[in-house]
């Protein structure tokens, strides 16, 4: 990644590239644009200003009924379930360059419809984006199946098979790098796709239906349906001809989805929920710079609003002031702003709702004696703007200690031993991310084997890359990962044929 892939336009450049968006106000199905067919519509808003952005379908049964037929077809007549892999890596190949030629209007549009800080938006789109959906293209000509041991009387063969139509459900953190991590995979495989956006956020995943069109991927493979998680996301989750959904977003409403599994077809679903990840500094860590740097950036990355936010933060008690010292000041540093100024770090929170329910959880924190040493500023004006606040001395008891968040709320939480923050770490429903700090490899790998989530980052705060997969433990998802080579078994089917050869009048 270069420095110079990372200068983003001017705020006056983005501004006016903002100006000048077509933005979608349909929905996509079969290759086609079109309103919902009872006409009715959700409104998508701009969470710095509060404008409306655009109107968009709120899809229902009949959208949802017409959107997965489509899907049933284009997967039935096997022109990119069963095409050469070779045709379906020249076109996720060519999508790839189509979302590099884009970047910037698809960068711009999130920002505007999420909130998010244009630099991120700008990394996410034009670098993370189109290079996963160049990884996967690669792939798709170099995954094989095998072919097991037999006596010489028989021929057993394994093989994968795309699992059949899918639903994509996504949240509004990160929209279209959520769309990427199960679209890719899912297209490498074969399938057939329904994407529902998050209905905060659906400009950016309509705008990528559009360029798979143009990249060659047939229609009805990729179809987009508008509308909020509690009818259209439920009319799809309980839909009988959908083979599997993956889903992305809270643990509540990944467990309906598992209802409306067994109360349907008993589809596949894979879930990566929520989570409440410690970031963990042992007492041999120093407190560098990069550290604190790091600390802050987990906690109040993309304004908390990240499923892996390592809000928790474990230090051991003798280290608190110091470590909160170093914590508050790096915090101060934070831009909060026009997400589409590059200056920016944070941008608003992306509902008024969401902004209540973190300010909530700020005054449970506060009533259950924690100690606020960095309130939260409220800028004037339009938005839905909240700034970081710091708590020190939690307790493992608290609700602030104990549930998501999902805001700028970071708590530094004392320990006395090593062993201690090992059985805090692990003491919550969830198991998705956690973060250590120390100067003893050792150390490290104990705890890297010990603490029960699905991704460990040892000194520096990290997801990993697309080579890596990303999910949880317990109430953080299921035995589905996203990324990575697990990613494709999400959206495959294992199939053993197996050959008589003796029958056949083939063995000597």
């Amino acid at each position: 990644m270069s420095d110079t892939a990372l200068i983003p336009p001017s705020h006056a450049e983005l501004q006016r590239i903002a100006a000048g968006l077509r933005l979608p106000d349909r929905t996509f199905i079969d290759g086609d644009w079109s309103a919902s067919d009872n006409g009715a519509l959700i409104e998508t808003a701009n969470p710095a200003t509060g404008a409306v952005l655009s109107t968009l379908a709120h899809c229902g049964q009949k959208d949802v009924d017409r959107a997965v037929a489509a899907a049933r077809w284009s997967f039935r007549s096997g022109a990119w379930s069963r095409c050469a892999p070779e045709k379906r890596k020249e076109a996720l190949l060519k999508l790839a360059a189509l979302i590099r030629r884009d970047g910037v209007r698809l960068a711009v549009m999130e920002s505007l419809e999420s909130g998010k800080p244009i630099r991120d938006c700008l990394r996410e789109i034009t670098q993370e984006v189109p290079a996963i959906f160049q990884w996967y293209g690669e792939l798709v000509d170099k995954s094989y199946g095998h072919v097991a041991p037999t006596g010489q009387e028989d021929c057993a063969m394994v093989v994968r098979e795309p699992i059949g139509v899918v639903a994509a459900v996504l949240p509004w953190n990160f929209p279209l790098l959520m769309a990427t991590w199960k679209l890719a995979p899912a297209l490498a495989s074969g399938c057939s796709v329904i994407v529902k956006p998050a209905e905060e956020t659906s400009l950016t995943a309509l705008s990528l239906a559009a360029l798979a069109l143009e990249a060659g991927i047939p229609a009805g493979v990729l179809n987009v349906l508008t509308g909020p998680g509690e009818t259209t996301g439920r009319l799809i989750g309980q839909h009988p001809d959908i083979d599997s959904v993956s889903f992305t977003g809270s643990t509540d409403v990944g467990r309906l989805f598992l209802q409306y599994a067994g109360s349907s077809n008993l589809k596949t679903v894979g879930l990566e929920m929520g989570g409440k990840s410690p970031f963990i500094v042992l007492d041999d860590a120093d407190l560098t710079e990069d550290l604190i740097d790091n600390a802050v950036m987990a906690a109040f990355w993309n304004g908390g609003q990240n499923c892996s936010a390592n809000m928790r933060q474990l230090v051991a008690r003798s280290r608190q002031d110091a470590y909160v010292e170093k914590i508050i000041a790096r915090t101060k540093q934070i831009v909060i702003g026009d997400p589409l100024d590059p200056a920016t770090d944070m941008g608003p929170l992306i509902s008024a709702g969401q902004r209540n329910r973190v300010q909530a959880y700020v005054a449970k924190g506060v009533e259950e004696g924690a100690r606020r040493v960095l309130e939260a500023s409220v800028p004037g004006g339009r938005g839905h703007y909240l700034g970081p606040t710091v708590f020190a001395d939690l307790r493992p008891e608290m609700a602030i200690a104990r549930e998501e968040i999902f805001g700028p709320v970071l708590g530094v939480l004392p320990v006395d031993s090593m062993d201690q923050a090992l059985q805090i770490a692990n003491g919550t429903d969830y198991g998705l991310h956690a973060t250590v700090y120390t100067r003893d490899l050792d150390r490290a790998m104990y705890f890297a084997r010990r603490l029960e989530c699905g991704t460990v980052a040892v000194n520096g705060f990290t997801e990993g890359d697309i080579k890596t997969p990303f999910g949880g433990y317990r109430r953080s998802g299921s035995l589905a990962r996203d990324k990575g080579l697990e990613a494709m078994a999400q959206y495959q089917q294992i199939k053993t044929i197996w050959l008589r050869l003796s029958a056949m009048g083939l063995c000597a």
